[in-house]
Parts: structure tokens; sequence; C-alpha cells
């Protein structure tokens, strides 16, 4: 194993270090999450981020050709006859000025960043393709998950591909049937658990302990390594400057933890000398994070974050029998499990939360594909919160910002059909109905 990698506990009264050959999801002495960290001085990293740009150069070597290992010196934990590819990565960064224009923002200042261009249609592969390289190194042959879609169809994916049986855990009637295809489709064993996210990823745990499982989920630390490139991408694309806002979507909070922790290394490492601002978008019905952190005060705090705080909080939320509930089911969490992490990030990049309500993904969503990009609607609540942010002056019309567009349009059709053929929302494109008569549709054609 490579001593120069280790993993270490995120709280900083016991910030315990376990070695790499360990499949571990928490702390054995404490309980707090897990980070993968490196002993940079032992380890080469190329002296300016523009160097990785040579691997444009190698692109026929799989490593060169995945967006995730194309950086892999700043995750350098698996020795590259270990790491896992089929190729994840391929993200565009596109500017939408038509799109920044519908919604209040300045020409040239709005990307988004197409995460539904990953093999298996959302950023999960980004993790899975760090994830499945530790699992090899520790010899697992089961892997497993909890799921809203999204993990499930990638991790379905990459256990094919390795040769790995996959076990995914979903709420009954809690999953879009675009990513449950997926999942059946790729060879995944399928429990349908009679509750919500929050209880599968309850038994999932269980299950891991019980049966030595290799767990998946974000709240595994490699997840969160092959998840950083993200944001080496999007830097990439704007010639290693960092944008002034990145917006992302929260459910499990996996990425905004790994993209604070990818810019928190970059800083530490001299290779940029700001960070940007995360704004982290919850939906209304799965809205803790904004909860806790926007109306309760909770904060990193060092790593010591009022915990008593967060126990009382779900508390009271189970007490209430309050379940989430939003048409964003990629993101229908209450109980995320990177909440301590996602404190840092918010912490490290003077960050904000936001929640918006459904009606508001709706019309993001719809804003989205009518100029030409389309995703599914836990994207969209980036592009709403963006409008939130630009209404009440947080983020300025001409600020350069990033928004995250986590998954495909075709991950949850059911919701973009809806919205058009049954909804009569502003940007709603019925389906118009015509006789079997070619004057008739003539006629239909020519009104516009």
């Amino acid at each position: 194993m490579n001593d120069a990698a280790f993993q270490q506990c995120i709280h900083p009264d016991c910030a315990a270090t376990f070695d790499l050959g360990q499949s571990l999801y928490a702390c054995p002495r404490c309980g707090s999450l897990l980070d993968v960290r490196y002993d940079w001085d032992r380890l080469r990293v190329p002296a300016r981020l523009a160097d990785f740009e040579a691997r444009w150069q190698t692109r026929s070597q799989p490593l060169d050709h995945s967006g995730v290992w194309r950086f892999r010196e700043l995750l350098p934990f698996a020795p590259d006859a270990m790491k896992v590819t089929v190729g994840e990565g391929q993200t565009p960064l596109q500017q939408a000025d038509e799109l920044a224009a519908f919604i209040g923002h300045d020409a040239g200042r709005l990307f988004l960043q197409y995460e539904g261009f990953n093999p298996s249609g959302s950023f999960k592969d980004n993790g899975m393709a760090a994830a499945f390289s530790h699992a090899r190194m520790v010899g697992a042959t089961r892997v497993a998950c909890a799921s809203t879609g999204n993990t499930s169809a990638s991790l379905a994916l990459y256990a094919a591909r390795c040769g790995m049986t996959a076990w995914v855990f979903i709420g009954q009637g809690k999953i879009a049937f675009g990513k449950l295809s997926q999942a059946l489709e790729y060879g995944g064993r399928t429990l349908q658990v009679a509750g919500d996210f929050d209880a599968c990823m309850a038994r999932v745990q269980e299950a891991t302990d019980r049966l030595g499982l290799y767990l998946v989920n974000s709240v595994n630390p490699f997840r969160l390594e092959g998840q950083k490139t993200i944001m080496y991408r999007v830097l990439e694309s704007l010639r290693w400057q960092p944008p002034d806002w990145i917006v992302v979507p929260g459910g499990n909070l996996g990425n905004n933890s790994a993209f604070g922790k990818a810019f928190i290394e970059l800083r530490e490492l001299g290779l940029i000398d700001r960070v940007p601002r995360v704004a982290v978008i919850n939906a209304a019905g799965a809205n803790t994070l904004y909860r806790l952190v926007e109306q309760e005060g909770l904060a990193w705090n060092g790593g010591c974050c009022d915990a008593g705080l967060v126990d009382r909080y779900y508390a009271n939320m189970r007490a209430a029998g309050r379940k989430a509930s939003t048409i964003a089911s990629a993101i229908e969490i209450n109980v995320p499990v990177n909440l301590a992490k996602c404190l840092r990030t918010l912490d490290a990049t003077a960050g904000v939360v936001r929640e918006v309500t459904d009606d508001e993904i709706r019309d993001a969503k719809a804003a989205v594909g009518k100029f030409g990009y389309g995703c599914e609607p836990a994207s969209a609540a980036s592009v709403a919160g963006l409008r939130k942010l630009l209404a009440d002056g947080t983020i300025s019309r001409g600020d350069r910002v990033v928004c995250i567009l986590t998954g495909h349009l075709l991950k949850d059709p059911n919701a973009t059909v809806k919205y058009h053929a049954e909804m009569g929302r502003e940007l709603s494109n019925r389906p118009i109905p015509v006789p079997d008569d070619i004057e008739a549709i003539v006629a239909k054609i020519q009104e516009g």
C-alpha cells in the first residue's frame, strides 16, 4: 500500500489515522467521518495545473482519457494497475448565455458543468471510478449502496465492468424508472426496502457491517476523491482561473464536500491563489442543511460543530414524522451523511445555503431544456438557486458562476412529460392534438 496516503478522522480532537488497506466508513474510535489524506511532500505533484493539459496528447491511454485519472497526482492513493475507468469524466463546461439572459445574469458569466454526459448519465461515475479502485485494492467482491437512483445506476455499471456483485437498496416507490432501469439492466441485485432513503442508508450500513460488503455511498471517503475531479475539469475549462461561485444541489452533500476538499488542497499546494464561493441548494421538501445552517446557525467551528444541535434537530424531525418529499428525487434526503464535511466546505469557501420549491425546480429545469442542455430535476435546483441568489443580491449579475448539472434529462422522463403535458406552467410545451389530415396539420404549423 502507498504509505504517503492514508485515511484520517476529520474530528480535530481525534484525528486518528488508518492505512489504505482498511474499508472504513466512519472512524472506529469516535464515529466521525474520514478523509483520504496525503503527505504531499513525499508525492510528485505538477508545478502548475496547466501541466495536466499534456495528457490531452496521450488520450489513447485509458487513464489519460479518464476525466478522473487524468488528474491522478491529485488523488494519488491507488497504483495504476488497480485504477478502474469506464471512460468517465468527458463532461463539458457549457457557456450558457441564453439561459443567463432568461434568469437575469450577464452574458459570458454563466456556465453549466454538465455531468449528465458520464457513462451512467450522472456525476456519480467520478466517485465510482475512485471507489471501485479502492475496492480492488482491498480485494472486494461484493459492493452495496443505498440509492435514490443515480448511485445505483453507477454502482451497477462499475460492478458489472469489474466482475463484482452489486447490491442496491432503494426505497419502495422512491426511484425514477430511468434510473431503476439502469440498475436492473447492469445486473444489480435490487432490494426494494419498505422505507425512504434514510431507512435504506441505515439498513445498508448494517448489512455492510454484518456481511463485509464494500459500501460505495458517499460516506466512503474514496468516493469523494473521485468527485473532486469535477472541479479540476471546471478549472481546466476556465483556463485554470477559479470562478466566483460554484452552485450545486445538496442531497447527501457528497459533491459539496468533495468540491471543498479539492479547493482546500489546491490552495495548500499553491496551485490556486483563491477559492470560489460555494452555494448549496436544497429542495424545500428536503431542506435539512438549509434549516441547520441558515436558521439554526450550525457551523464547522474548526471541526467541532454542535453535535447536540444536530441530534435535537433529527429527534424533532422524527417526532414530527417529517419525511423528505420533493420532485428532485436525487436530493430527497433528510439525513445527509456528509453534513460535517459540507460544513467544512461552507467555512472554507464563505459558502451559503438556500432552498427552492418544487415549482421553482420544475421551471428552472424547463428553462435549462429550452436552451438546449437538459437535466434531471435535482440538477435544476442549482439554476433555481442561482435565480434566488441573484434576486436577493448575494450573487451579482457580473459574477462568474458555474452551476452543476448533476444528471441527464432522461434520468426522470416522467417528470419532464408531466410538466409539459399536464401542468400548464410558463414554459410548458404541451403536445398539440391534430386530426389525421394534412390540411389541418399544415394549418396548425402555419399558425406557429
